[in-house]
């Protein structure tokens, strides 16, 4: 069981209270002129993702709480989240385990 903490209204629970939606800090093609974007770069946009061994930024959705969401950083090995932070925020340079209280 995956535990979270959402750091906008600070919702905890498992990975049940809350939706993930993939790959954190995903480039996305210019849209302002979409008939400039490659296919390939279309391509990549939608379907290709790193699948790491260790630390991966990914986004969740506060379902049961704010409805906001938000980054996680978790090690893909232990399956254990070492940071929760805003949207727009930078993921923290020294990951740090904060884990949902007892």
């Amino acid at each position: 069981m995956l535990l979270l903490i959402c750091p906008v209204c600070g919702a905890e629970g498992d990975e049940t209270d809350f939706q993930y939606g993939g790959e954190a800090h995903i480039a996305r093609p210019a849209s302002s002129t979409p008939e400039a974007v490659s296919e390939a770069d279309q391509y990549a946009y939608l379907h290709v993702r790193a699948n790491p061994k260790g630390l991966h930024h990914e986004q969740w959705l506060c379902a049961r709480g704010c409805g906001k969401w938000f980054n996680a950083t978790r090690d893909t090995v232990t399956m254990e989240f070492k940071a929760f932070y805003k949207m727009g925020e930078k993921p923290p340079r020294t990951p740090r385990t904060r884990s949902a209280k007892p």
